[in-house]
């Protein structure tokens, strides 16, 4: 059986010609590079010490978020449950360099 091609345009672009003539869109930098641009070394630092003082002073979303970072996430268990069986699966941490 012979396909129904009269819908479709043939040879939509020409030879020789780019489909995609501007190319692909530039990659956004990485955060960590923009963030260091805009605020600078210095700053960073003082976002640190900043954190570090609120933690000091009990402040348990900043302690979480320097043992987040220094120690890595705690390791979580997911329970799943299908048709009434519970299946306990371990969260795979996977680091990104």
């Amino acid at each position: 059986m012979a396909k129904n091609t009269s819908g479709i345009k043939q040879h939509e672009f020409k030879k020789g010609q780019s489909g995609n003539p501007k190319g692909r869109p530039p990659v956004i930098p990485l955060i960590k590079e923009m963030i260091e641009k805009i605020i600078g070394e210095e700053g960073i630092d003082d976002i640190l010490q900043a954190l570090i003082a609120r933690a000091k002073k009990g402040d348990v979303l900043a302690a979480r978020e320097i043992l987040d970072r220094y120690y890595g996430k705690a390791k979580q268990n997911v329970d799943v449950t299908s048709n009434g069986d519970s299946i306990i699966m371990p969260v795979i941490k996977i680091e990104r360099k």
